[in-house]
């Protein structure tokens, strides 16, 4: 079985070595500590969100914090593609739904989309404490999958900065992909963007997924006008909470991330 892992701050893991200890605290700290009751002995895994994990063993615990002797570190390298699922924000939990699903699946980054037909908006105060749901329900997808990355959570944006992120993507050389039931391609037939060699720059690959009531024919011409293919999953219409997984989990497929 798999050991459960922690999230560390970004940069605290670099220096150690195995032999070194690393002391958990904080929320980490309790919650392993604490609601977990991990003991002297056990095995768990810290990781710093960008790749680099450790593997260690619990020398000891008091309350909220541990005292971890690592026993391996590993860093688990990006393969030149982000996959990079873009939410259409939507009633109820369904884009939650979607997100945690698709960082369990493998998604790269999320981000929130205010789609014209989304039945919710967000905006001043609860944009903010909307987007921190987001980051927290990404955050325990990450440690539930017992991931070493942390996908980003990006500010939402509206169909006018949309576009203006697919032109980018498309000028360096990435792809996005607008699922819509009415496409003729299928998913499966995309060309996907190759990745580059030690030091090329990353190709970003787009998955936009519309709200519930679908995306709009000028949403859909603004951003096919910027340089986004439409394509469908299969033969059946998908929940907007349940169309960006499956598309992250066939595509991470292709790339060989499943083998």
């Amino acid at each position: 079985m798999s050991a459960p892992v922690f999230l560390a701050a970004p940069g605290a893991l670099f220096a150690l070595a195995p032999g070194d200890t690393y002391v958990l605290d904080g929320d980490e700290g309790r919650h392993a500590g604490v609601v977990q009751r991990r003991g002297a002995g056990e095995r768990i895994d810290v990781v710093d969100g960008a790749g680099l994990r450790l593997e260690t063993v619990v020398a000891a615990v008091d309350a909220g914090r541990l005292e971890l002797t690592v026993t391996a570190t590993r860093t688990e390298a990006p393969d030149g593609v982000e996959l990079v699922l873009v939410q259409a924000l939507a009633k109820g939990d369904r884009d939650e739904l979607a997100i945690e699903a698709a960082t369990e699946v493998g998604v790269d980054a999320v981000q929130p989309w205010q789609a014209e037909r989304s039945v919710v908006v967000w905006r001043g105060d609860r944009a903010a404490k909307s987007r921190a749901r987001w980051v927290t329900t990404v955050r325990a997808a990450t440690k539930q999958a017992r991931r070493a990355s942390l996908p980003a959570v990006g500010q939402v944006i509206d169909g006018k900065g949309l576009a203006a992120t697919v032109a980018e993507v498309h000028a360096a050389g990435g792809l996005t992909v607008v699922l819509h039931e009415d496409a003729e391609l299928p998913l499966a037939g995309l060309d996907l963007p190759a990745a580059g060699g030690a030091g090329a720059p990353v190709r970003r690959v787009l998955i936009v997924v519309g709200p519930e009531g679908g995306i709009s024919d000028r949403e859909v011409a603004a951003l096919t006008d910027a340089g986004a293919v439409l394509a469908r999953l299969g033969p059946h219409v998908l929940r907007t909470s349940t169309a960006g997984p499956i598309a992250i989990a066939l595509l991470s497929q292709r790339l060989g991330r499943w083998g």
